[in-house]
């Protein structure tokens, strides 16, 4: 396993301005984007990562709401990182916009195709992207690990998938294996998107964008080389197009965030797949599904946006590992009651 990059925290930063140096603890805020994504990631030494950036337009929705936690909730004055997922304009809308207004120091992606079948604007849109990152983002392949500085325990994070590849099939064999059963091949770029692993001690955390089914059990079968995982970002907002039941249920979560809309994602068939994991504690969704009743979807209490779009608040989903590695945190809004989760 090739270890590519050591990513060094920038030291001239005043430590006020780093949400992560006063305490030492790994912070995720996932961002209510109105079904799109974007995580926030502030390391123990205060360096940022931001993966994905919502939607653009809508009065510029999304983009305030990012910088609303960047600025006043995370009291950062600059991202050292800002990745892209894959190519749908809910997930790179806003990075050519956040760029003129807030500094980013570093572009990650995939690799930028000439064209996408499925976005006629795609040559246009992606024009501002190369223009914000001066052509210089950098191209994440499956297999890449990177190493961030912490100061007692260690953090890493690693490329699981990317470009349809994934990484080798290696790990204990998966009892889930059977539940793949394959569908026909998916042409868009959900299928091509990035999957992070992130570990931080016993504490690890999954995102993998929008990707689907096939890449899903590819990844997954006949062995595991996920692992447990502690904290999962549910795929493609809830959508059953992804969230294989083989993958879904090999991970075991502990704890899963639903990053849905009010009426996109957070589907009756994932949230039964989630169900279906005995090791899960809590979901947390990112809105109330208005199509489904309550019996269908997380508690009420663990969902941080009830109302629809034109009323919605845009309440964010906190977690907060502690510095060891060995629980977290998990709250909506800055005065949700934090729900702490042992790690195993």
């Amino acid at each position: 396993m090739l270890r590519l990059l050591t990513v060094v925290c920038c030291l001239l930063c005043c430590a006020a301005a780093r949400a992560g140096d006063r305490d030492e603890r790994l912070d995720l805020y996932f961002i209510d984007v109105e079904g799109g994504a974007a995580t926030l990631i502030v390391t123990p030494t205060g360096e940022s990562v931001l993966i994905d950036s919502g939607y653009p337009d809508f009065g510029g929705r999304d983009l305030n709401r990012i910088l609303h936690v960047l600025k006043d909730v995370a009291h950062l004055d600059h991202l050292d990182h800002a990745c892209v997922s894959h190519w749908h304009l809910d997930h790179y809308g806003n990075h050519a916009a956040l760029a003129a207004q807030f500094p980013i120091r570093n572009f990650w992606d995939r690799g930028i195709p000439e064209t996408l079948k499925e976005d006629k604007q795609f040559e246009e849109r992606i024009a501002n992207y190369r223009a914000a990152t001066q052509n210089m983002s950098k191209a994440l392949k499956a297999g890449d690990e990177f190493e961030f500085e912490s100061k007692s325990t260690p953090l890493t994070v690693k490329v699981m998938t990317a470009s349809r590849e994934v990484v080798p099939n290696t790990g204990e064999p998966n009892p889930f294996a059977e539940l793949f059963v394959p569908r026909d091949d998916d042409p868009s770029d959900n299928a091509a998107s990035v999957s992070l692993l992130f570990q931080f001690g016993k504490f690890r955390f999954l995102t993998c964008g929008d990707l689907t089914w096939n890449v899903e059990g590819k990844l997954v079968t006949p062995n595991n080389p996920l692992g447990r995982i502690e904290l999962f970002m549910v795929t493609h907002h809830g959508l059953p197009v992804s969230n294989n039941p083989a993958l879904v249920r090999a991970i075991e979560p502990l704890v899963a965030v639903m990053c849905n809309g009010p009426t996109k994602g957070g589907h009756s068939q994932t949230i039964a797949t989630l169900r279906a994991c005995e090791s899960l504690q809590a979901v947390y969704q990112l809105h109330r599904n208005i199509k489904l009743s309550a019996e269908e979807q997380t508690p009420a209490e663990y969902i941080a946006n009830s109302e629809p779009t034109e009323n919605c608040a845009g309440q964010w989903v906190k977690a907060s590992v502690d510095p060891r590695g060995e629980t977290f945190t998990v709250q909506i809004g800055p005065g949700g009651t934090p729900r702490t989760f042992t790690c195993r």
